[in-house]
C-alpha cells in the first residue's frame, strides 16, 4: 500500500504520441494529477477525462499537471483523445507495471463474475515529489472539481 507523505512511486510510460513520460520531468515545476481509468472510450472514462480536459486551465494555473492512465495502448489513447477533444495527456501501462506500483490493479466482481482489472483512483503527488492524497474506488462524475479542490489545498 502507498504511503501518503512518502515519495510517490516513479514511473516512465509513452503517451498517446508514443513520447516517454516520466514522473521524474515534473519534479521542481509542477504538481501531478495522476489518475487511472479501466477502459478508453467507455461511459465513466469519458465523462472523467472530459471534466478533466474541461478544468485545464484551472489546473495550469495551479501549476498541475493532469495525467490519466490505462492498460490500452498509445493508438487507442490518441483515438480517444481526438474523438472527445481532450486536453489531458494520456499515458499507456500496457503490461501493468504502473498499475501494480500505484496498487490499481485489483479483482473486481461484475454480475458475478470475478476478473483483474483498473480500480478508479486519482493520486495527487506534489512538486516535490511527495504523495499527498491516494484515492481509490472514486466516482467519476465531479471528480476533476473535487481533485481541483485539493490541489488548491496543497
Amino acid at each position: 500500500m502507498l504511503q501518503i507523505d512518502h515519495a510517490a512511486p516513479a514511473f516512465s510510460l509513452p503517451d498517446a504520441e508514443m513520447e516517454n513520460v516520466k514522473l521524474a520531468d515534473y519534479k521542481g515545476k509542477q504538481h501531478v494529477v495522476l489518475y487511472f481509468y479501466p477502459r478508453d472510450n467507455t461511459p465513466g472514462c469519458t465523462l472523467e477525462a472530459i471534466e478533466f480536459s474541461d478544468m485545464e486551465e484551472d489546473f495550469i494555473k495551479l501549476k498541475t499537471a493532469v495525467l490519466g492512465v490505462s492498460r490500452d495502448d498509445c493508438m487507442s489513447h490518441a483515438a480517444f483523445r481526438d474523438k472527445h477533444g481532450l486536453a489531458v495527456r494520456l499515458l499507456a501501462d500496457t503490461e501493468g507495471t504502473v498499475c501494480n506500483k500505484y496498487g490499481v490493479w485489483q479483482e473486481k466482481e461484475k454480475d458475478g463474475v470475478k476478473k483483474m482489472g483498473i480500480v478508479r483512483s486519482t493520486f495527487i503527488i506534489d512538486k516535490s515529489g511527495i504523495l499527498r492524497h491516494a484515492l481509490y474506488g472514486i466516482t467519476a462524475k465531479g471528480h476533476a472539481a473535487e481533485v481541483l479542490k485539493l490541489i488548491k489545498a496543497l
